[in-house]
């Protein structure tokens, strides 16, 4: 496997801040379309606990990658200072 380029995994990061975005859009709007009943109470909270784990997740993920991406950058900072 070829390790990713920085600018690659900058581009994974900003996509998966758009799909947390959007989960939470998407979250929001389905949540805004129910009726105010005890059922669609529920129903409203089951969605957002649902939205809220999947961008905790996204969110873990992202750091991992801006991780890996310091570390790259690390290394070629310390590859460049070794040539000079």
């Amino acid at each position: 496997m070829q390790t990713p380029t920085t600018a690659q995994l900058r581009t994974a990061i900003e996509v998966l801040n758009k799909l947390g975005e959007r989960l939470n859009a998407h979250a929001e709007h389905s949540v805004m379309q129910l009726s105010e009943t005890p059922l669609g109470a529920h129903y409203a909270g089951r969605i957002e606990v649902g939205a809220i784990e999947q961008t905790t997740r996204i969110e873990a993920v992202a750091t991992q990658l801006k991780n890996w991406r310091d570390e790259l950058l690390e290394q070629r900072r310390q590859c460049v200072s070794h040539h000079v």
